[in-house]
Order: C-alpha cells, then structure tokens, then sequence
C-alpha cells in the first residue's frame, strides 16, 4: 500500500433519496455514507473528479475532509455502479485507525509459466479474481500474487494455496479455484457472463465476469 493517503473533500448531506442524489452527481459530487467506530452514519457529498481518479486507481485507505470537522480515516468498502455498471454512483466508506485490522477484497494476479500450457488446446481458467484477506489497514496490498508455474493439466489450485504475507490472515473459502488448466475440448461453451481474456495467438484465460446490478445507487440513502 502507498504511504500516502490522498484526501478526499467533503461535504454533508441533508436530503436523501435518488432525487436528490442524482442532484448531487449533476453538480459533480459523488454521494456516499461514512460508518463506523460507534458513529452514527453520515450521508457526504464528494468532490467525484479526484475521489474517482483515486478509486478506479485501486486506492482503497483515504483522509476524508469534511466541512469544519476533523479529518477522519476511512476505508472504502463498496462501490455501487449505474445500471450500465461501468459507472460509479455511490461509496461506502469505513472510519478506521491506521493500525487496526480490516477485512478487504484483494485481486489475485496470476504469476510465473506452466510448461502445461504448451499443450495443444490448453486453457488457463481464472474463475475467481479476488479474494478476502484480513490485514492492518497500513498493509492493504494492490493485489495479491499466485505462481502458477507447477500447474498441471487437470489440477487446480485455491485459495489456501496462497502464500500470504506474515500478519496476513485469509478470509474467503479456502476451497475457492483461483486457477485450473483444461485441454480446449474439454471446456463447454463459457456460462452467461464468464469472460474470455486474452484470445488471440497466446493462451486463452477465462475469468469470471461481476454481474454488475442497478442497486439504483441509494441502497443506504
């Protein structure tokens, strides 16, 4: 995780509801709702340009400025996007303390060349892209690495099959595929929303896609 926090500026908000929330996007906010720490909730407005640049840089830990109060330190734990799902239209954010331990999603890069997939036909099958780690909040990693180097035709590997930092606890399934190779013959039509990546002259990687839903973005107006 980057040592800097960036500062996200703020303002509360009064009026709830998707009338007014879509008021606060038209004047270039991004609505959201700051929990936690034995607070009650507070409803924001966001200044959205630099909050979204941040946010879709994979930044998860920010200094949230808000009208005279104190800065607070809060951890973004949900994004909700239009009905499109390739815009973000509201947050959550968590108050934290910069030491405590959190529950974050963390995305699983694949590392390191099977000689399995030199096989004819063979494909890398990616079903889950994520997964749940508990770590200090100073801690929070970009993403996570598995080496696939030893993966064999026919075998998989999962989520306990991750060498984890030290202070690093997993929180998922254990049993999660995060990774399989299969010969192409084998492998039937991608179910309705699974993604193929990487189709061309290298092999073919197949990931789940997230089934992204209109949430009307005002779940927690």
């Amino acid at each position: 995780m980057a040592t800097e926090t960036h500062v996200l500026r703020s303002t509360k908000r009064d009026r709830l509801g998707t009338r007014y929330a879509r008021r606060v996007r038209e004047a270039g906010g991004l609505p959201g709702v700051v929990y936690g720490h034995g607070q009650a909730p507070v409803h924001v407005a966001i200044e959205a340009k630099d909050a979204l640049l941040h946010i879709n840089a994979g930044e998860k830990v920010f200094s949230l400025k808000m009208d005279s109060d104190a800065d607070e330190t809060v951890l973004l734990k949900d994004v909700q996007f239009d009905y499109l799902g390739t815009n973000i239209i509201h947050v959550d954010l968590a108050r934290v303390d910069l030491n405590e331990m959190v529950e974050v999603q963390a995305h699983v890069r694949l590392v390191g060349e099977s000689d399995a997939m030199k096989e004819a036909g063979a494909i890398l099958l990616h079903p889950t892209n994520s997964i749940e780690i508990r770590c200090r909040v100073t801690d929070i990693p970009e993403h996570i690495e598995l080496d696939i180097s030893e993966l064999e035709i026919g075998h998989s590997l999962h989520a306990s099959d991750l060498k984890l930092p030290s202070g690093f606890e997993l929180a998922s399934d254990p049993d999660d595929v995060l990774a399989n190779i299969v010969i192409k013959q084998e492998v039937e039509e991608p179910a309705e929303g699974a993604e193929v990546v990487g189709e061309g002259e290298g092999p073919e990687v197949i990931t789940e896609k997230k089934d992204e839903s209109d949430s009307e973005g005002e779940k927690k107006e």
